[in-house]
């Protein structure tokens, strides 16, 4: 009898032990993964940084508010995000795999912003289709409660004034008020997303709370502050351009550093190209795009596990969410005209910035804003000093470009502006300090950790 009684235990441990192993892995590679799908398809729809930024921020809210449940070192963010009061609870015994259900949230929300549905739905179904075939049982109920929460998110991101910024009307253009933006060559766009800062922020106080300190008077004056520093454009301008034509002449294959590191961080996701009579999008990442990028080069080189990989995302979303409202606001209140606008009207009428303005006004620099706060973010969770190689616009034919931190990276991003042109050095320094306020009120206003 106690024979049969220990051998009946061994097949139940035996049992037990089989559908331990069979549990669905859901790993760091597959979440970065789905981030890497989306941003591509955002590429391919050639979304602007603004929206891009809300693309990013729910799908990971929702992964991480998953993650959070029941967690030992992670606490919701309900309660600190406006508007996020609740999400289904998770019964610690319905078996739910949190991984999973985490990354079919992410799918599923990503897929509610995006244009090219299809693409992630492919993505999405032969994830479906391996995780049913290894573990059906706890594919669905995951699944099951993964829909619930993106459903929750759904109605939260909702309410945060984006479908009523889509019925505003168009920014409005004044020829006749010197100092004003104008749309600039050579697609002469709209400007884009006029009424951003009125979309709901998720931490700040205000799309104003960090406001820069304000810009240089306009002036054509040669001795004004604003003069000066256009011409400071122009001279950089032309030396980068200089440069280039020596290097032609020389047949040399060094390429001036002020070019490549302008190049690299254009992330104009609006850049045109003309044949003939016919103009293209030349698609690329946004600044928002390059920065997830980053992050998930410092996770894999950190081999950070699933939870990290969520919360590290999760954070520098929100962070690049809350820099573009803070910025797009700044824009459209001070509507200064951009460097190419004014250089052509007051110094010379031929010149051209390396790289393409983008359509909306000059300050601050969008790029500055972001990368200085996403730097700190990112500082806050892999420490100072931490070294990699950033391949981020490998897929758009340029080289890797290797960095000692994140605010090194961010101090290049920043500077890229004035060598490329489209920016005076105030955007670009008052920029700077907009992105580490930003930061640094986020690293000590969001609790995440345990």
């Amino acid at each position: 009898m106690k024979s049969k009684i220990y051998l009946l235990g061994l097949i139940m441990f035996f049992f037990i032990s089989c559908k331990k192993e069979n549990s669905i892995k859901v790993t760091t590679n597959d979440f970065c993964a789905a981030v890497d799908t989306v941003t591509g398809i955002m590429v391919h729809d050639i979304f602007s940084p603004p929206v891009a930024s809300r693309i990013y921020v729910y799908p990971n809210v929702a992964a991480y508010e998953i993650m959070a449940q029941n967690s030992t070192k992670y606490q919701s963010l309900q309660g600190q995000l406006k508007g996020l009061d609740s999400i289904p609870k998770l019964d610690s015994k319905s078996g739910v795999n949190k991984n999973l259900a985490a990354l079919i949230a992410h799918i599923e929300v990503s897929k509610q912003l995006i244009f090219s549905e299809e693409a992630l739905e492919k993505f999405r179904d032969s994830l479906y289709e391996k995780w049913e075939n290894e573990n059906a049982e706890e594919f669905l109920v995951s699944k099951e409660y993964g829909l619930k929460v993106a459903d929750r998110i759904k109605k939260w991101m909702g309410k945060d004034n984006y479908k009523q910024t889509r019925t505003f009307s168009k920014f409005s253009v004044y020829a006749n008020q010197p100092g004003r933006w104008q749309p600039t060559p050579p697609a002469y766009m709209d400007a884009v997303e006029p009424h951003w800062g009125e979309i709901r922020t998720l931490v700040m106080d205000s799309a104003s709370q960090f406001k820069p300190i304000a810009p240089y008077p306009f002036s054509t004056d040669k001795n004004s502050a604003f003069y000066k520093e256009a011409k400071e454009t122009y001279d950089v301008g032309n030396m980068i351009s200089e440069k280039l034509i020596a290097m032609e002449k020389n047949k040399s294959t060094v390429i001036p550093e002020e070019s490549d590191i302008a190049t690299f961080w254009d992330c104009n996701p609006y850049a045109t190209v003309t044949q003939g009579h016919m103009m293209f999008a030349k698609k690329k990442n946004s600044p928002d795009a390059h920065w997830m990028n980053i992050t998930k080069i410092a996770l894999k080189k950190n081999k950070s596990d699933f939870e990290t990989c969520v919360f590290a995302y999760t954070k520098t979303s929100i962070g690049v969410f809350e820099s573009i409202i803070s910025c797009w606001n700044e824009k459209f209140r001070t509507n200064v005209i951009r460097p190419e606008t004014y250089i052509n009207q007051n110094i010379d009428e031929n010149w051209r910035p390396q790289l393409q303005t983008p359509p909306f006004p000059e300050y601050t620099s969008g790029h500055s804003v972001i990368s200085s706060c996403s730097s700190l973010i990112l500082t806050s969770i892999f420490g100072d000093n931490f070294s990699y190689i950033d391949d981020s616009e490998v897929p758009f034919g340029l080289p890797k470009r290797p960095f000692k931190s994140f605010k090194q990276a961010a101090a290049e991003a920043a500077i890229s502006r004035l060598y490329g042109g489209i920016h005076y050095r105030a955007a670009i320094e008052n920029g700077v300090v907009q992105g580490n306020n930003i930061g640094n009120y986020l690293n000590e206003k969001l609790k995440m950790l345990k």
